[in-house]
């Protein structure tokens, strides 16, 4: 069965090639993407997505056409599982700037380009917790620089690529990123939370994270399920001593870490939380 994806309003075979050599989204990483969860038609929190891909599309002065409005994308998503025969599905929708050299004008306008990927039969009908807890350790050969654009999901993530690269070298479900000054920042594919002495705590995005759409909803549902969070920078020592480890992402929701290079990590309220948060998420 073939496999489509969108692009520049075209439905196009998944195997056909879309850019020259000139595309600055190859050349430069200039362009951003967001990362969905489709299931049974409905994108997992659509507005936070949406909110975040048009800020971002605005920092980076990235102008779709008019028409391409958070409607108009979530209708092309949708029709794009449909198409693909995906009920459940990991969506990719990258926007890239035009043809052109650093410092001129982009000789084309921006394009757009929205995939599937089917996602398990467990995750058809709702998030299901991770087997068993993740293995992770820290990674040791990037820093990320806290500024203007580091919380935007960017195409030019080389810290993430290798970081990822990493960890499957060393047999690691993840690895967490440190920003410029040493402290914990975000893992290769998700924001961190910590727990302890049953308080929360996440890097706030100043410390250079990415503004996750799980990270966004957990902060707001929290308090409700009765735990106090609080934003404040993470060092490693803080990570390290920790009662308990997790981390978020639009795709797995929570997944709870059980070892981070030696430290060991209990996950019994992680576990908790996203049982109290699966039943929220909308």
């Amino acid at each position: 069965m073939p496999v489509f994806l969108f692009y520049n309003d075209q439905w196009l075979p998944e195997n056909q090639p879309l850019i020259t050599a000139g595309n600055r989204g190859f050349r430069f990483g200039d362009g951003l993407f967001e990362t969905l969860c489709v299931v049974n038609g409905a994108i997992r929190l659509a507005r936070y997505h949406f909110e975040r891909l048009f800020a971002g599309l605005e920092l980076l002065q990235l102008r779709l056409p008019a028409h391409y409005t958070p409607d108009f994308l979530s209708a092309q998503i949708i029709t794009l599982c449909q198409k693909n025969s995906h009920p459940a599905a990991r969506v990719r929708l990258t926007v890239f700037r035009g043809e052109g050299n650093l410092f001129d004008p982009p000789a084309t306008p921006p394009g757009c380009i929205i995939q599937s990927l089917a996602l398990s039969p467990a995750g058809s009908s709702s998030f299901t917790l991770h087997h068993s807890p993740l293995t992770t350790g820290i990674y040791p050969h990037a820093r990320k620089a806290p500024d203007a654009f580091s919380h935007l999901k960017s195409n030019n993530c080389l810290p993430s690529v290798m970081a990822a690269l990493y960890a499957r070298e060393h047999k690691l479900n993840d690895v967490f990123l440190l920003n410029a000054a040493g402290r914990v920042c975000e893992s290769a594919i998700a924001n961190v939370f910590i727990i302890k002495n049953d308080r929360v705590f996440t890097p706030p995005l100043e410390e250079g994270c990415v503004a996750g759409v799980m990270r966004r909803f957990i902060l707001g549902q929290l308090p409700a399920c009765g735990f106090t969070v609080e934003e404040t920078p993470l060092t490693t020592t803080a990570l390290l001593e920790a009662g308990e480890v997790f981390l978020t992402n639009a795709i797995h929701l929570l997944r709870p870490v059980g070892r981070c290079d030696n430290a060991q990590y209990s996950t019994r309220l992680a576990t908790e939380l996203f049982h109290a948060l699966e039943k929220k998420i909308i």
